[in-house]
């Protein structure tokens, strides 16, 4: 079993059912998968985080655990969100409603750990719901990998953040209060759009840290055009690569926020 080392249980909140998977010790990451689901890359980097001294929860929204990223189970597992009533793909001003369920999940890790607040990583598809969960004052680490909702290929839509107006305020006085949220993406990464980052910068000024990675063509590491999983199916685990260096800084800006 892909996962035989992670405890897992069940968690229900809101009419909403999903087995979570748990491992490590320390202080709290709540940490949501990519399409196709809970691939071998993304229990690694669950694994990385746990044994670098975090309580580790990796819920399993969609997919079957242990499945790769060929183009079928990629496809099959697109077409299920979108057609999931917990998921809204196309949302430019509203969060999908699995946040709400994943906040709930979130405030069950804090009460049970205490300390100053957990930490929350999206990564494509669920990347921007980090956002979201921000409106509970206990998550203090937001991690944003490859945000990828809206889809969309207007500049509306490239510029959207996948959340209420009421959230983006909530975030915004967060930010200026000093709360900081994390980015990382690739420079060619249409899926994750420049425009995002850039919609974030503006928002949330000196708040929001934003780690682009280049993959253009020519580039001294030959990442390719193509690149997208900055954390899983496209880190390069060799000393001194930029997908290695974006890792660690995940790790460093954990502690910042959650080891005080």
């Amino acid at each position: 079993m892909p996962l035989s080392d992670f405890d897992c249980s069940d968690f229900e909140a809101l009419g909403i059912c999903h087995p979570v998977y748990r491992k490590g010790q320390g202080p709290g990451v709540l940490i949501m998968h990519e399409v196709p689901g809970i691939t071998r890359q993304v229990a690694d980097f669950a694994r990385f985080v746990a044994d670098a001294g975090y309580t580790v929860l990796l819920p399993s929204m969609f997919g079957t655990p242990g499945r790769g990223y060929g183009p079928a189970n990629l496809l099959g597992q697109m077409m299920r969100a979108c057609v999931s009533r917990e998921f809204r793909l196309l949302a430019r001003r509203g969060s999908s409603p699995i946040t709400d369920w994943l906040r709930a999940l979130g405030r069950k890790l804090h009460n049970e750990l205490g300390g100053p607040g957990i930490g929350a990583l999206g990564m494509c598809l669920t990347g921007n719901f980090a956002l979201a969960l921000m409106a509970d004052a206990t998550v203090l680490a937001p991690v944003l990998s490859q945000p990828s909702l809206p889809v969309g290929w207007t500049s509306g839509a490239k510029r959207a953040l996948h959340l209420s107006e009421q959230g983006l305020a909530d975030l915004k006085q967060r930010c200026g209060e000093g709360a900081r949220v994390l980015g990382l993406r690739f420079s060619h990464d249409w899926m994750c759009p420049a425009e995002r980052f850039e919609r974030l910068h503006e928002e949330l000024g000196d708040g929001f840290e934003a780690i682009e990675l280049d993959s253009g063509p020519g580039n001294p590491w030959g990442i390719p055009r193509t690149a997208h999983s900055v954390l899983t199916k496209d880190l390069v685990d060799t000393h001194g690569h930029p997908t290695q260096q974006a890792r660690a800084r995940v790790l460093e800006f954990f502690a910042e926020q959650l080891r005080i």
